[in-house]
């Protein structure tokens, strides 16, 4: 197999999705198939080694650590296994050194203790150490000397591939978590540590051993006997050194690449924030055209990920409520119109008595305006265009009170962005909604989730919903004129009252929206004709964002299936000539 396309094209491998990440296990798949470095033939073949190393292991277990080894079935189940390079042995840990050794120390030695959490995950990692005498630890733990290679056992450090090569250890020996299997070669001059630990990381390893793991959920351990009876592939030992080498050099390779990649992303969100900033606050039409040409020569730079995209939706949004997005027409009846039509209808369904008057949470004169407005827009407060503010309940019993049919019960988990979504709604029954009838809602209501982590979450209630209620954990927002409801959903979901909402999360307590603090938002109310066509150029923008973000997901994932194709090519092709 020649491995020179996969090393040239290794750059552009990484910057599929993940990337790197398949890159590290493809590496550690290859060096343990025995494809990532060329074979010689004039290396001494590791059936020789491999005789060597049973004689030495043979050896330390009559010399005093048989007490610490038990018989162990003969023979290796050799099917599924790949096709070993000529010169290669398929062996077993077992056969080629010890398992779990204990040590014999003087108690007044200082020595290395060594918590799970010190056990890297990553190949290449030094391990930490705390130093304690011996006498302290040496009950209790397991105990490994400087070069075992010592494996987490348990679920999910294994899977993590939370492993390493004991160096550097005080006096040379150390204990450490009761959670690790431990192997000693028989003899490192004939089997490197660091190629044992290509193996305990390698995917087939993991893989196969998470399948053999037993005990309860969250406890789940891998046997020793997995750890020292599976299979493991034995390459001379100068090709040993040839792969540990290799590996490191790769290794080293993708940490440039993914600090190269991790840097270039961090650039891209920052110059796509400081653009859409700069745009943002423009003074005038003149300046914010040359600030969003800027954007507009650099799209395809600064919008190459999914993620980069709902920048951009937050912007045509910020946009739309600083009447940026559409140009004004001197010609619209201005807001102050349109305001004192709504008041007008708001006091004739007061006079009627189908709403009930209420006073004004504060003082409908603005103090300070929080940014400046074209001349025919008007600031007005939340509550002074509604005829209903006001947050849910929970129907008394709970939960309890649920049932298969019944009348559909809002949480916050119902309220998203983009629509009300009612796959898993609660249901209560109709005796239960009358009595909550202060939280029923209707068509056209706008819901806002006003506590929680998902505060500030809001949707509009669709024109063909029938009835409902809503808990405490959202607030119901009923307008006098429903045909600005689309544009104050809008403004409640832009970076402008987003902003607003979150604050209201800040601090210990965390209460979350209150009522008084939503009444009193601070509306920017554009002419009824400027909201309209608003509305519509933000539905088109947003339109194009989800062909945009489709399109740079499907690109995504092709190249995630170009790095499958090319690592399972590398995967099932002969070893390295």
């Amino acid at each position: 197999m020649n491995i020179k396309p996969f090393i040239e094209n290794f750059e552009i491998l990484a910057d599929a999705p993940n990337g790197v990440e398949k890159l590290r296990k493809t590496i550690l798949q290859l060096a343990v198939q025995g494809k990532l470095v060329p074979q010689d033939p004039d290396d001494e073949p590791a059936s020789i080694l491999l005789q060597r190393l049973k004689s030495e292991r043979g050896r330390l277990t009559k010399e005093g650590f048989k007490k610490y080894t038990k018989s162990l079935p003969t023979g290796m189940d050799k099917e599924n296994l790949w096709q070993l390079p000529n010169g290669w042995e398929w062996t077993r840990l077992t056969d080629i050194g010890l398992i779990n050794p204990r040590n014999e120390v003087n108690d007044g030695k200082k020595v290395s203790f060594i918590p799970m959490a010190f056990i890297p995950a990553e190949f290449g990692k030094w391990v930490q150490s705390e130093t304690r005498f011996w006498k302290e630890i040496k009950g209790g733990f397991t105990h490994f000397a400087e070069g075992d290679v010592a494996v987490a056992k348990i679920t999910p450090c294994f899977q993590n591939g939370k492993s390493v090569v004991m160096r550097g250890l005080i006096n040379g020996v150390g204990v450490g978590t009761t959670e690790l299997h431990v192997f000693r070669p028989a003899d490192k001059s004939l089997l490197l540590p660091e190629y044992v630990l290509l193996y305990v990381k390698s995917p087939d390893f993991l893989i196969c051993g998470e399948a053999k793991m037993t005990g309860s959920a969250g406890q789940k351990r891998v046997p020793k006997d997995y750890f020292s009876l599976n299979p493991f592939p034995l390459p001379p030992f100068a090709e040993q050194k040839r792969i540990v080498a290799k590996v490191d050099h790769l290794m080293g390779l993708c940490d440039e690449l993914e600090e190269r990649k991790k840097k270039r992303s961090e650039s891209q969100l920052k110059l796509n924030g400081a653009l859409l900033d700069k745009m943002l606050s423009a003074r005038d039409p003149k300046e914010f055209a040359q600030h969003w040409q800027r954007i507009c020569d650099n799209f395809d730079l600064l919008y190459d990920r999914p993620e980069t995209v709902q920048k951009l939706r937050q912007a045509i949004l910020q946009l739309a409520v600083q009447g940026k997005l559409v140009p004004q027409n001197p010609n619209d009846e201005p807001a102050s119109i349109l305001l004192k039509k709504i008041q007008a209808e708001k006091q004739r369904l007061i006079k009627e008595g189908r709403i009930r008057n209420f006073k004004p949470s504060s003082s409908n004169k603005l103090q300070e305006q929080p940014y400046k407005l074209s001349n025919q827009w008007e600031w007005v407060r939340l509550e002074q265009i509604s005829i209903k503010l006001g947050s849910g309940s929970t129907p008394r019993g709970g939960k309890a009170v649920y049932e298969k049919k019944g009348i559909p019960f809002i949480r916050s988990q119902n309220v998203w962005n983009d629509g009300l979504k009612l796959d898993n709604v609660a249901l209560i029954p109709e005796h239960i909604h009358e009595r909550m009838r202060e939280t029923t809602v209707e068509p056209c209501d706008i819901l806002l989730n006003i506590t929680g982590a998902s505060i500030g979450r809001s949707c509009i209630v669709p024109d063909n919903f029938l009835t409902g209620n809503v808990s405490q954990h959202v607030a119901i927002v009923r307008l006098v004129d429903n045909k600005i409801r689309h544009y104050i959903h809008l403004c409640l979901i832009s970076p402008y009252l987003q902003s607003i909402i979150m604050a209201a999360q800040v601090g210990i307590s965390r209460e979350g929206l209150s009522m008084k603090r939503l009444k009193d938002f601070l509306i920017p109310l554009p002419p009824l004709s400027e909201l309209e066509r608003i509305v519509t150029k933000v539905d088109q923008l947003m339109a194009l964002c989800d062909e945009l973000e489709t399109k740079l997901r499907k690109s995504l994932c092709e190249s995630e299936k170009l790095i499958e194709a090319v690592v399972h090519h590398m995967l099932n092709t002969g070893p390295q000539q």
